[in-house]
């Protein structure tokens, strides 16, 4: 989810551990678990920091061990420990720590339901596991957490009976969403109004409910991206991936090595010039007014020398931009 979904969630957990008798109980330790979980539900996200390494660097690592099985300890133990030595050992340690071990926990499980996902099962394995369910920002999420800390700051409902009610309704959300991406999936070769064979489809989110994107790879290795909307499939493009020698060699790059280790929806465009070649590397799950933002684009000369390189979220203005500055 994007952060200042973590952030809501945060309180809301906050809010949520008042049906604690401990908690409840004490003003001191109901504040310390409400930034308990404020910090537990963005600490996964300091792996944001890397960009100050390059983007490559980032979106290599970003949700990898951030968001595996023992950072959510380290975390936990981090953020309790901390918060223990600022209130002087008083806390109730178990507590205090099993709620910001919970709000970390829901961090790391929300997010593998985007379609970005996480590396959280390291390190027994590295895998990128994404469930493609929730949107990284879901207007249902986020204004029923709105609405309860509202309700809950203006005393017009007590904690210990809207948290519940809220996170069983967003448990409720959260399966329906699964059951309706995969009862779709299963229906999109009869929906498919241009079937080709072999074909296998991809679902993702949009912020819309009633809208989902399509990604269908063919045989030959393109790519038909599209949405759909009321049971109702459209495709938008027709996405062909290059075999230029040039794209093969782009695959040693630093950058497009780390772009590749993120996504299997990478598709290649290779446009050739006076000076050289560029290949674009683009990520089909992404489309937004007609453009692929999530990029690896690699300037290499006649020699498939690297002379400039980008990874990352850009419009095409922006990219061309940024490239020439890196190739000169």
């Amino acid at each position: 989810m994007d952060s200042g979904t973590h952030f809501i969630m945060g309180i809301g957990i906050g809010g949520l551990a008042m049906i604690d008798p401990v908690v409840a109980a004490s003003p001191a330790v109901s504040t310390a678990v409400l930034i308990g979980t404020i910090a537990g539900s963005e600490a996964p996200d300091l792996d944001s920091l890397l960009r100050f390494r390059g983007n490559a660097v980032y979106i290599r690592n970003h949700r990898g061990l951030s968001h595996s099985i023992p950072a959510i300890a380290i975390w936990t133990v981090l953020i309790t420990g901390v918060l223990q030595l600022f209130y002087r050992g008083s806390l109730p340690w178990l507590h205090v720590g099993g709620w910001v071990l919970l709000s970390v926990v829901i961090h790391v499980l929300t997010d593998l339901f985007n379609a970005y996902g996480t590396q959280a099962m390291r390190p027994f394995n590295d895998k990128w596991i994404s469930w493609n369910v929730i949107h990284i920002f879901d207007p249902i999420i986020f204004t029923t957490h709105l609405v309860a800390i509202l309700l809950w700051a203006t005393g017009a409902a007590r904690p210990q009976i809207v948290f519940p009610l809220l996170y069983l309704f967003l448990a409720v959300y959260f399966v329906w969403r699964t059951l309706s991406s995969r009862s779709l999936l299963k229906r999109l070769p009869v929906l498919d109004p241009l079937p080709f064979e072999p074909s296998r489809y991809f679902l993702f989110p949009t912020i819309s409910l009633n809208q989902w994107h399509i990604v269908k790879k063919i045989g030959d290795g393109s790519f038909m991206i599209g949405k759909l909307m009321n049971e109702k499939v459209a495709w938008l493009d027709h996405v062909e991936c290059s075999s230029h020698p040039a794209v093969e060699r782009s695959k040693h790059d630093p950058s497009v090595r780390s772009f590749l280790y993120l996504t299997k929806f990478a598709c290649a465009e290779t446009v050739e010039h006076d000076w050289g070649y560029e290949v674009r590397w683009a990520d089909v799950r992404y489309l937004h007014r007609k453009q692929f933002p999530f990029v690896a684009v690699l300037l290499m000369n006649k020699q498939f020398e690297t002379v400039g390189s980008y990874v990352g979220w850009q419009s095409t203005d922006r990219l061309s931009k940024r490239l020439k500055m890196n190739s000169y």
